[in-house]
């Protein structure tokens, strides 16, 4: 059973349906992230596996627990669910200390002081803060609010921990730092997680699977890795990442080294791409290729190649980002930063079959 089980779960606000037959399995142990853009009813499905908001239809599991289930008539209070969250906004008290921030959860639960004391300062250990305890929350750093946020939700031990885009308040650089730290911090842990982000890049640092939202419905959850290489459809494609999104058809389907190839023609160009075992020749498709992925000069077998015109160059820093026009289309292209073409400069373009992905639409 997992640890969290969400069962065709909706919720409506008046004539909106903020979350549509959501459906999701979080394994024990692991961090599932809820991606979307806003509005895609991330948070709102977390808040229903809160307890913040109750769903209309559908099952809320954790662990062996029903506990919510509108036809059933259940509905388990939040502070009796054995999960600890983590707000956007920290919810940090400003007239508290460190220690009493973090020591609150236990002192409303009613706790022994000599408890208290050793939960806050394993808490305390575990973050790092152990020289800040005696700290009003008010001289605290950005940073060290969302450690002492994250401290809070733990130190009762909950079953599981909600983030509700805890990072989002921080400056880019510390961002990126407290992804790997709280990556870290959960697998050293082990508690199983739920985390909404609307920011690609920290789902796949901090992610053992990713269920992508649009417009209230799950589009696909899988691991990072195939959820930017392989896709399910046109709108997580271009959700993650920024590919290059090439309309085509299908003429051909061959399986290849246990691969499946389709030959495909698109405005002006033609190629062999990579796709699901199931795509069938005749059929419309579009064709993610990512910008890291395309050569300049190669010509790939098999693959495709389209010749074009530089029209810009982007420095950023590790890369140079190309604007390619070949035809009707338009490429972005990732190359090194040595590797300089300056505007107007002909060029051809190349990708290996296997490195494109095909998708119906």
């Amino acid at each position: 059973m997992p640890a969290v089980g969400v069962e065709s779960v909706s919720k409506r606000f008046g004539a909106v349906r903020a979350v549509d037959d959501v459906s999701l399995a979080v394994a024990d142990g692991r961090l599932l992230t809820l991606l979307g853009p806003s509005g895609c009813g991330k948070t709102t499905t977390l808040r229903m596996i809160a307890g913040l908001e109750q769903n209309d239809t559908g099952r809320i599991t954790i662990g062996d627990r029903i506990v919510s289930d509108p036809a059933a008539g259940l509905f388990v209070a939040p502070e009796r669910r054995e999960i600890g969250m983590v707000f956007q906004s920290y919810a940090i008290w400003p007239h508290m200390t460190v220690f009493a921030n973090i020591a609150y959860p236990l002192e409303v639960r009613r706790r022994p002081a000599a408890e208290v004391r050793e939960r806050v300062q394993d808490a305390l250990r575990l973050m790092e803060m152990t020289h800040l305890a005696d700290r009003p929350a008010t001289a605290l750093s950005g940073g060290q609010q969302q450690r002492v946020a994250i401290a809070r939700a733990l130190v009762f031990q909950p079953r599981v921990l909600l983030m509700d885009e805890p990072l989002s308040n921080l400056d880019a650089k510390l961002r990126e730092q407290m992804r790997v730290e709280l990556r870290a911090l959960q697998q050293r842990l082990g508690i199983t997680t739920v985390y909404v982000t609307h920011d690609q890049e920290e789902a796949m640092v901090l992610s053992d699977e990713i269920a992508v939202m649009h417009e209230g419905r799950v589009l696909q959850v899988a691991g990072p890795e195939t959820i930017y290489t392989r896709p399910a459809n046109r709108t997580v494609a271009a959700f993650v990442g920024a590919p290059n999104l090439l309309i085509a058809k299908t003429h051909e389907v061959r399986r290849v080294a246990g691969a499946t190839l389709a030959h495909v023609e698109g405005d002006g160009w033609q190629g062999w791409c990579a796709g699901p075992d199931d795509l069938a020749a005749g059929e419309p498709v579009t064709v993610i290729v990512r910008p890291e992925v395309i050569q300049f000069g190669g010509r790939p077998d098999p693959g495709v190649t389209w010749t074009g015109i530089v029209r810009q160059r982007f420095f950023r820093g590790t890369r140079n980002v190309y604007t390619v026009d070949s035809g009707a289309l338009r490429f972005s292209v990732d190359a090194a930063s040595d590797q300089m073409l300056p505007p107007g400069h002909e060029v051809t373009l190349g990708v290996h079959a296997t490195q494109t992905w095909t998708v119906r639409g």
